[in-house]
């Protein structure tokens, strides 16, 4: 059923799910996914699709859940307050040097990304001793991370202070890019890192326990959810609200850590305060919708889009990004896409690109072109310009951002 710039989805009983993908594939499996969660007995009003849904675990990335007296770890997911800082520079791309690969050599020094395991080596994705920075902003964190781990002991030897301001890898990404005006941003996208995943790895562990001591039968182990007033829940939403902000600091310090490193090779003076954003993307919070107080709002692999709130949508690594503000469409529950989605699955792109591919797709952008990030070739993508027609209702664009420099992890 189509209305206005959305379809509905609904089978049965289900709650109906609205979905913003008028002009965008949206794969079988991942309908089927979202009518799953849409069964719950505890849906409020509706669920909302955005135009990059796609299939994930257990619930799909691209998707907006409110809920009134439950929570379902698995669909908040387990990069607990993955998201987009931005910021604006006062640099024009003049100010550029002619060639990027030192620009982004620094980048790469400043903050560490990837990940390397094996006997007697550190991981190159973590710090080997935090700095000074990254102490400072763990002192805000380490008490309430305490509290978790007295009751949880299994999460306290997880990377944790050491991942504070570490990019991580698959599509963690640090870019240097030109607006319509030519004026130089700086952008990233990175979570809460190794303890987040294990804060949200334990908690869906512990609500699929809970669903079989209740005799709770579900169309997918991975909705698997609390229900409001009990132990687990309360100790739920501590735990991920404490990695929501371990993420919004981790973005702040790399963004730090990426202005120095400009600095190091531009020694023009510039300041990088010019806008600002900062936008979790996976997450759920407490909100006000339809005049009901404590709507539980999971956005995973969407962005809040309240009015004149503004948000980051990036692209791939050879597309435009977006800073857009917020329309504050009630109907999509104030949200807004998060990206462009994937149109294929990793190992998929894999297979179907090649390196020369890649290196074609990715023209003009100093980058990684090797067979390692073939999977984030921006054809393993939705075209994000559909994405952004899609959702014309729920955002207007601010800024088009181009990036010249990329650093995956």
């Amino acid at each position: 059923m189509k209305t206005g710039n959305y379809d509905v989805l609904q089978e049965g009983n289900s709650a109906p799910i609205k979905m913003w993908t008028q002009g965008v594939p949206v794969e079988a499996e991942a309908k089927k996914q979202l009518l799953n969660a849409a069964n719950l007995p505890f849906i409020f009003k509706w669920m909302a699709a955005m135009p990059d849904v796609h299939l994930g675990k257990g619930a799909t990335i691209g998707s907006v859940i409110p809920t009134k007296g439950a929570i379902i770890p698995a669909a908040v997911g387990v990069d607990i307050g993955c998201g987009m800082i931005a910021v604006k520079t006062s640099l024009v791309a003049s100010d550029l040097p002619d060639n990027l690969a030192p620009l982004r050599t620094a980048i790469e020094r400043a903050v560490p990304h990837g990940r390397s395991v094996g006997r007697g080596r550190r991981d190159e994705g973590s710090w080997e001793n935090p700095p000074p920075e990254a102490d400072a902003a763990w002192s805000l964190l380490v008490d309430d991370f305490k509290t978790i781990t007295d009751k949880y002991p299994r999460l306290k030897n997880t990377n944790n202070h050491k991942h504070l301001g570490t990019l991580g890898t698959g599509n963690h990404f640090i870019e240097v890019c030109l607006d319509e005006a030519q004026h130089v941003w700086l952008m990233l996208h990175s979570g809460s890192r190794g303890v987040g995943n294990a804060i949200g790895e334990h908690f869906i562990t512990l609500a699929k326990k809970d669903m079989e001591r209740w005799f709770i039968n579900l169309p997918d182990k991975d909705l698997a959810y609390f229900a409001e007033g009990t132990e687990h829940f309360d100790d739920y939403f501590f735990a991920v609200d404490w990695a929501q902000r371990f993420a919004k600091q981790n973005r702040e310090l790399m963004m730090q850590n990426v202005i120095k490193a400009v600095r190091s090779l531009i020694h023009k003076p510039f300041t990088a305060d010019m806008l600002a954003v900062n936008c979790h993307h996976n997450y759920v919070a407490r909100e006000k919708h339809f005049g009901v107080n404590n709507v539980l709002v999971t956005r995973k692999g969407a962005v809040s889009a309240r009015k004149d709130e503004l948000g980051i949508i990036p692209g791939s690594m050879g597309a435009c990004s977006y800073i857009v503000r917020g329309l504050g469409n009630e109907e999509s529950f104030h949200s807004c896409s998060h990206g462009a989605g994937r149109s294929m699955s990793r190992n998929e792109a894999k297979r179907r690109f090649t390196m020369e591919d890649h290196a074609k797709a990715t023209e003009g952008v100093e980058c990684r072109k090797d067979a390692d990030v073939v999977d984030e070739t921006p054809a393993a993508y939705k075209p994000i310009e559909a994405v952004m027609h899609a959702q014309r209702d729920l955002v207007e664009v601010v800024h088009t951002l181009k990036q010249v420099v990329c650093v995956k992890g």
